[in-house]
């Protein structure tokens, strides 16, 4: 039986569009040109903002046109295995969910691997983050209430720059939301050494990680920062919501993070769909398991937010 067999029958006709085997140098500067603009919310604000720095670092500010009140915020790193993707792929999740939970989201821009490895991607989201503390009566943002999230490589960076700013102690992490998050660097797991792996191969994975680590890649003083999968020390950390396919092949790295953020004293939740791949909730929108994955994430933010009103 092949990963394949094990999806939802939903979830497998859907990734049948996906434009690509696997990630390669080759294939990658189509990939990069293929992203399409999905229409856009009137109901919701969206203003670019170049952040100050060496270098500078573009986010867009997501806000509900005609609230006046400060509100929560989402600050968002965008998937696509550190080597594609823009923030402009967190404009559909804002457009909805501004308007829905009274938030405001932040997403922010960083550079790209290969051209930019480690730390570079994660500074640039600590960069933006600060902007973000730093400006938040200005963008109608509580800085009392101010959580981390994102997808796939965007989910890494979301639980890097959780631990980093633990270590720093100057930006207060409100909460951390994980999707399918790319935190292992050294494929150790089950699943991330199986094969066929659909959307996301273990081929794809490696070239990813990578691309990202540059000369760190392959080596055992790999920082946590950088593979938060690494990191022994959990305690300390912002609530988390952990959530992945049962067929990604981040499965086991993201339920092992999960029940060890629980073992470190951090409440964690955690979900494991069945039947679903990387990438399923992008391809499946009207798939049963992913309606199911989006209420339990809105569910999860909702209560978050309503602690620190």
């Amino acid at each position: 039986m092949t990963p394949r067999d094990l999806l939802d029958p939903e979830v497998a006709k859907a990734i049948e569009v996906v434009p690509f085997d696997e990630v390669t140098a080759e294939v990658l500067p189509s990939l990069r040109g293929a992203m399409p603009e999905p229409p856009l919310s009137d109901a919701v604000d969206r203003i670019d903002h170049v952040v100050p720095g060496d270098p500078e670092v573009r986010v867009r500010v997501h806000r509900a046109k005609g609230v006046a009140d400060a509100q929560p915020c989402v600050y968002s790193m965008h998937g696509g295995g550190y080597v594609i993707g823009s923030n402009a792929t967190d404009d559909p999740f804002f457009d909805k969910l501004c308007p829905k939970l009274g938030l405001v989201g932040v997403s922010v821009d960083y550079r790209l691997a290969p051209e930019t490895t480690y730390p570079g991607p994660l500074l640039d989201c600590y960069q933006g983050l600060r902007w973000t503390y730093q400006r938040a009566g200005e963008l109608g943002i509580d800085p009392e209430c101010i959580g981390v999230m994102g997808v796939s490589a965007g989910g890494g960076l979301a639980a890097a720059l959780a631990l980093l700013a633990r270590d720093r102690g100057e930006l207060p992490v409100a909460f951390q939301l994980l999707d399918s998050a790319m935190l292992d660097d050294r494929q150790i797991t089950q699943s991330s050494q199986q094969d066929g792996l659909p959307v996301w191969n273990r081929n794809s994975n490696s070239f990813g990680w990578r691309s990202y680590l540059g000369d760190l890649y392959g080596r055992d003083d790999v920082p946590y920062t950088a593979a938060p999968a690494r990191a022994t020390d959990l305690s300390g950390l912002p609530p988390a919501f952990v959530s992945v396919g049962a067929v990604d092949g981040f499965r086991d790295e993201d339920v092992d993070y999960a029940l060890r953020l629980n073992q470190a004293g951090v409440p964690a939740e955690l979900h494991v769909y069945p039947g679903a791949c990387h990438g399923f909730r992008h391809f499946a929108p009207d798939a049963p398991v992913t309606k199911q994955c989006v209420r339990d994430q809105e569910e999860w933010l909702s209560r978050q937010l309503r602690r620190r009103r």
